[in-house]
C-alpha cells in the first residue's frame, strides 16, 4: 500500500505544485488512504469529508447511492480532489463529481486506491488510481465487510464462504 500511496502523492505534487487543493475523502472507506496521502502532499491544502454509501448490511453488491454533503467545506472556486477507497461500478464517483461541480468547484479530479477491473457501469473514470484488482470483494486498508476489517494494514479478498458465513 505504501508504494501505491507514494506514487499517488508524487503525481499530485507534480500536478498541483503550489496551487491550493481541497481534498475530500469519501466516508468511511477512504479514511486510511486520506490520512496516509495528505502527509505526503506539499501544496497548500484543505481537507474535508463527505458521506456516500451504496453498500448496506451484508450486501456485496451496490444498492441505491445515499449522499450527505453537509460535512464538507465550501468548494466554490476551489480545485477539488475527490478521494475514495475503490472504483467499482463508478456510480459513486460519477455522482459525487457532478454534485461538486454543481457546488461551484473550479475543477474536480478523483483518486482511488483500487480500481476493480470489469465492473464499471458509467463513462466516468478516476484521474488517479494506485492499483487495479480483479472482480473480488476486498477488505482492509479502510474497506470493510459489515463494518469489519477496515483496520487491516493490507487489502485482502474475502472468500465467498467467508461472506456467506458473515462476520463473528
Amino acid at each position: 500500500m505504501e508504494a501505491g500511496v507514494r506514487k499517488l502523492a508524487t503525481e499530485l505534487n507534480r500536478q498541483y505544485a503550489d496551487r491550493p487543493l481541497t481534498v475530500l475523502g469519501v466516508l468511511t472507506g477512504s479514511v486510511v488512504l486520506l490520512a496516509d496521502l495528505i502527509r505526503q502532499l506539499e501544496m497548500p491544502l484543505r481537507v474535508g469529508v463527505l458521506q456516500a454509501r451504496s453498500y448496506r448490511g451484508v450486501a456485496t453488491e451496490p444498492g441505491e447511492l445515499v449522499v450527505n454533503l453537509e460535512l464538507m467545506p465550501a468548494v466554490a472556486g476551489c480545485d477539488v480532489l475527490l478521494l475514495d477507497d475503490i472504483f467499482d461500478t463508478g456510480r459513486t464517483l460519477d455522482e459525487l463529481a457532478r454534485r461538486l461541480e454543481a457546488c461551484g468547484a473550479t475543477s474536480v479530479s478523483s483518486m482511488v486506491l483500487l480500481t476493480k477491473v470489469g465492473r464499471c457501469e458509467v463513462e466516468y473514470r478516476p484521474d488517479y488510481s494506485a492499483f487495479e484488482i480483479p472482480n473480488e470483494f476486498v477488505v482492509g486498508y479502510g474497506l470493510d465487510y459489515q463494518d469489519h476489517y477496515r483496520n487491516l494494514p493490507f487489502v485482502a479478498a474475502l472468500d465467498p464462504e467467508e461472506i456467506a458465513a458473515g462476520t463473528q
